[in-house]
């Protein structure tokens, strides 16, 4: 409890900062809007760099103007938070190699009954997957079944592409590894994987609910329809096909979103050509490697020299001895992954736990790693190196400070008044500045006032913090990474294309995420 009290006045005295003198606000300012800008809208014209330069360029900058020391920039790293998520990319790497998203994506598929039924199956697939597997991941591999799923039954793709981006935004609010900000607050806030998932699971379960519900009604006539009459098209697709592709999840799960810019209609400028490019050359890894894969090797990388070219081999054709190394592989992953998830829950520290999963993985697979490392957003870690710095930087000058003194005494989390305050200053903030800075800027500062409160009411300080800048996503495309990279797959996908507009994510968006955001704020416990 003494503990508790000192760190409690420790994050008190932080949060009532001082503004700093005059020319480190200004140029503290002018660091942070450059970070702000580039991470937001990465293609600038003026400096197209991406987000993750731009996270360094507004690092370096608080350095050199002084905001902040080189040693201070350093230990603003937030080592803890860059290992667990090296650890959750490596064993998705092995999960896909496993095959876990291709038996996904045939669940969303196996006996249907209808497009209704379909919707739902998505909504639930969506949110587990990306519980335990990160939102972005989820949307990266299962966006192409949900469109080949949608024409093989004739059925419209938006609803389904819809309930895909904003169940996997939910869905990662439950567990501190379903999504970035979440490892920032459970990082921060030392709350247990266990206390996490049952304090945010009940909103989550609802607000999966509440959004399929709002989906249907939303677009019950259309889904009554068959897509040949929206359209005048109706090619279907075979089920075989529906579960035929590979990706990699970790590549891919973290990528530079800025080309939807220009189909969302924000700024035909803003387009980032990188995420084209980077589309192109995994699809055609992709298909090369369903076409030629006949047994499991590294990481997926193939001699394409050792191997006839035209026939598809099935794996019947495997040796039986190297069919069942490769089955044991597999349960093998399915074991590690199980039992990290497992000693997460027992409360073991998470970054450790995900780095010694990632570790056993690389073993049990007794081969050379460097192919599946190479999977690894390396592009991200950067960029949460940069941002971290950053966000001290500005927190230095003491703005964030003044500014919270000003609504701390409207946002107290012990009455729905000011609980609805800070849901929607949080709200408001995940769209404009982006989730993951508005929990760096907020986390100390809302935890120490309710800390003040009781130690029960910081801990559900930091949950409603995880569950509100979650579904934020939602409000509108450009809230999350996973409504984008929906939105990129789908328009890219061959022969499937489909253009998910701003405007239709809106008109869905704006609705379900009050809805679902209200209702669940009275379930966080």
């Amino acid at each position: 409890m003494i503990k508790r009290k000192k760190r409690s006045r420790r994050i008190k005295t932080r949060t009532t900062m001082a503004l700093a003198a005059t020319y480190k606000i200004v140029l503290g300012s002018i660091a942070f809007a450059i970070f702000w800008v580039l991470a937001v809208f990465p293609a600038v014209p003026l400096l197209p760099i991406g987000r993750t330069a731009g996270s360094l360029l507004g690092a370096m900058l608080m350095v050199l103007f002084r905001v902040i020391t080189p040693d201070e920039a350093y230990a603003a790293i937030d080592l803890p938070i860059l290992g667990l998520l090296f650890g959750t990319m490596v064993v998705s790497v092995y999960l896909e190699r496993a095959d876990m998203f291709k038996y996904l994506g045939k669940l969303l598929s196996w006996k249907s009954k209808g497009a209704k039924d379909l919707i739902c199956r998505i909504c639930l697939v969506s949110a587990i997957s990306s519980a335990f597997f990160t939102n972005d991941t989820s949307c990266v591999i299962l966006t192409e079944f949900v469109l080949k799923i949608a024409r093989q039954h004739n059925l419209p793709p938006h609803p389904f592409l819809l309930a895909l981006a904003s169940s996997a935004n939910i869905g990662s609010s439950a567990t501190p590894i379903g999504n970035p900000q979440n490892l920032v607050i459970a990082v921060q806030s030392k709350i247990s994987f266990g206390d996490f998932l049952v304090g945010v699971l009940p909103a989550m379960l609802v607000g999966v609910s509440v959004n399929v519900l709002i989906l249907i009604i939303m677009y019950w006539r259309l889904l009554s329809i068959h897509k040949d009459e929206e359209d005048g098209t109706g090619e279907i697709v075979g089920e075989d096909d529906v579960s035929s592709h590979r990706f990699s999840p970790a590549t891919m799960s973290h990528i530079s979103i800025s080309n939807s810019m220009d189909h969302v209609q924000i700024s035909p400028n803003n387009i980032n050509g990188s995420l084209a490019t980077h589309l192109d050359s995994l699809r055609n890894r992709v298909n090369s490697g369903d076409q030629l894969e006949i047994q499991r090797s590294p990481c997926g990388s193939i001699d394409t020299n050792d191997i006839p070219s035209p026939p598809q081999f099935s794996e019947e054709k495997e040796p039986k001895t190297e069919h069942w190394k490769n089955k044991m592989w597999k349960l093998c992953v399915y074991l590690v992954t199980i039992g990290m998830l497992v000693a997460l829950l027992m409360g073991l520290n998470m970054s450790w736990t995900a780095i010694t999963a990632s570790l056993a993985l690389v073993v049990l697979d007794f081969k050379d790693a460097r192919p599946c490392l190479e999977k690894v957003s390396y592009s991200l870690l950067i960029f949460f190196c940069g941002m971290f710095i950053t966000v001290e930087g500005f927190n230095k000058t003491g703005i964030p400070s003044t500014l919270w003194n000003f609504m701390e005494p409207h946002a107290q989390v012990d009455r729905v008044s000011g609980i609805a305050v800070l849901a929607i200053v949080i709200l408001l903030l995940s769209n404009v500045a982006s989730n993951v800075p508005t929990v760096l800027l907020l986390g100390g500062r809302v935890a120490a006032s309710a800390a003040a409160i009781s130690a029960s009411e910081e801990k559900k300080a930091w949950l409603i913090l995880a569950w509100v800048s979650t579904v934020a996503g939602n409000l509108s495309l450009l809230g999350s990474a996973a409504n984008l990279i929906v939105c990129e797959q789908a328009r890219r996908a061959p022969q499937l294309d489909y253009t998910l507009s701003f405007w239709n994510h809106l008109k869905f968006g704006v609705p379900s995420t009050l809805i679902v955001t209200a209702i669940g704020l009275t379930l966080i416990r």
